[in-house]
């Protein structure tokens, strides 16, 4: 049996959607005139005075209002299931009060988490529900960032041409609108889909459009993801030094504004460029530093992540027992938060390192086992990545 050694690189290079955490954000802050737009339903108007109708629909808006904070909160420390709940909890709660645009933002949540496990399918069924609702009601900020989370589901599921279309047809929303953050992130989405698909400098181009409008507006989160985003540009074409320029940027602007997740983010592809260099013990080094933000500040899917990628670096040092020992921790914390999409990756260099030890019974359970995966949530790449693992 001949090892193509074929590995998952989704979880490799971590390509920052810049505004897609503060997209979540943006929409979980309560507008002030929220409660204006309350509609009381016929069974209300039926069973409460006028006065007590206002009041019941104020206190269940509220209670909506304070479960999607919570979800934020929850999401923000990679406690899905614990954000999920919160965010159809509420979801049912705007329902009940006729809250149409409550409804949209909760729907767009739901599926930004749904994006985060893994699980595309439903993150497109949300996203195309919360879409039909903001054309119904002409919320053209929910539609602008509803094709986002379509482009960025279909981009994961491998369908860059339909993402392409939808970030395109965000941007002209955003514009439209004059939504600049929200411009700013579909650029800089739109940049991601050309360059898995290769085409580097097109990616470039947009991620150097995203970071102006990122400096134009005051908006450094935007802009440390997008010096992250055009590093990994320039790694693919091979210009390491400026690559690594860009990371170095990205980190030193994250840790001027106190965003450890983005820190960590701009270690994880630094490490990764010197893995690309071949130099493994200062990856090492610097995905050990991201793994540490991880556990600090709770975020258990990237957390996760870098365990993968230490396995991997491990791996490709010819040390197999050690990257075993990160897969398995990966995908204990995988399975814990519901990421499917990092624990098949998990699963496959668990294979690779088993095949290499010459346990090739294991090696080809978890090969099949990630590949299951991949087929349940429609990674056709990871999918394909995995099959060419043996042959």
């Amino acid at each position: 049996m001949k090892l193509k050694q074929v590995l998952w690189l989704g979880l490799l290079t971590i390509c920052l959607t810049p505004g897609e955490l503060p997209v979540v954000a943006r929409f979980l802050t309560l507008p002030a005139l929220a409660q204006e737009q309350n509609t009381v339903s016929p069974e209300q108007e039926g069973n409460l005075a006028p006065g007590d109708a206002i009041v019941e629909v104020e206190s269940k808006q509220a209670e909506a209002d304070k479960l999607l904070n919570q979800g934020i909160s929850h999401f923000r420390r990679s406690e899905f299931p614990e954000a999920l709940e919160s965010w159809q909890q509420a979801l049912v709660i705007y329902k009940q009060i006729g809250d149409r645009k409550g409804e949209a933002n909760s729907l767009i949540s739901l599926g930004i988490a749904y994006k985060n496990l893994g699980d595309y399918k439903k993150a497109i069924d949300y996203n195309q529900q919360s879409i039909a609702i903001a054309r119904e009601i002409r919320y053209r900020y929910g539609e602008a960032n509803s094709l986002t989370g379509l482009g960025n589901a279909y981009d994961n599921l491998g369908d860059f041409k339909k993402a392409i279309d939808y970030h395109q047809q965000s941007i002209a929303i955003a514009r439209e609108i004059g939504y600049r953050k929200g411009e700013a992130a579909s650029l800089g989405n739109l940049g991601n889909a050309y360059n898995t698909l290769g085409e580097y400098k097109k990616a470039i181009d947009y991620h150097q459009q995203s970071i102006a409008i990122a400096r134009e507006i005051g908006y450094r989160y935007g802009e440390a993801g997008s010096l992250t985003n055009l590093g990994i540009g320039y790694k693919n074409l091979g210009d390491y030094k400026k690559a690594i320029d860009y990371y170095q940027q990205s980190i030193a602007i994250a840790r001027d504004i106190g965003d450890r997740e983005s820190e960590a983010s701009s270690l994880t592809n630094l490490g990764l460029a010197y893995y690309d260099l071949g130099d493994y013990k200062k990856a090492i080094d610097y995905l050990q530093q991201c793994l540490a933000i991880a556990r600090d500040i709770g975020d258990r899917e990237s957390e996760a992540s870098s365990l993968t990628n230490l396995g991997l670096a491990y791996y490709d040092l010819g040390d197999y027992k050690k990257a075993i020992d990160y897969h398995q921790q990966s995908i204990a914390i995988a399975r814990e938060i519901g990421h499917r999409y990092g624990e098949a990756s998990s699963l496959n260099g668990l294979g690779l390192a088993y095949y290499h030890l010459g346990d090739y019974k294991k090696a080809i359970d978890y090969n099949q086992q990630s590949i299951a995966i991949a087929r349940e949530i429609g990674h056709r790449y990871g999918e394909a990545a995995s099959l060419n693992n043996f042959g």
